[in-house]
């Protein structure tokens, strides 16, 4: 049985800029798993780097509000609401609320350094 406890994973600032904890990855881990699971924040009135993956994305909000950017569109988020990233399509999300941001990512197939493209700055909104 493998229980990953959060604050037992190291945090670090992701390529786009948001603080992560990796919970289960199968490179990581010895898992039969396809995708790979992390923790996200974004600190209030931050926003992440422009960034896109090879692979699909998952997102579900636990905590704060924010506006999720995936290509031309753009939308508010909020606890509960999950966020489908298709391969490919450029994304960030902006905290515009007053406390942090927290989120689950999901990556399917698992996430690796060299599937993902960071394009900069973040954008001033």
């Amino acid at each position: 049985m493998l229980i990953q406890k959060l604050n037992a994973c190291a945090e670090f600032v992701a390529g786009d800029g948001t603080l992560l904890r990796e919970l289960l990855h199968p490179d990581k881990q010895p898992l039969a798993l396809r995708y790979s699971l992390a923790h996200a924040i974004v600190p209030v009135g931050q926003t992440s780097h422009p960034h896109s993956l090879k692979t699909s994305e998952v997102y579900y909000i636990l905590s704060g509000m924010g506006k999720m950017h995936i290509d031309n569109e753009s939308q508010v988020v909020e606890p509960g609401d999950a966020v489908y990233i298709p391969p490919d399509a450029r994304q960030f999300i902006h905290n515009c609320g007053s406390e942090p941001l927290i989120f689950i990512c999901i990556v399917d197939p698992a996430w690796r350094k060299q599937d993902e493209t960071v394009y900069g700055d973040r954008p001033t909104l």
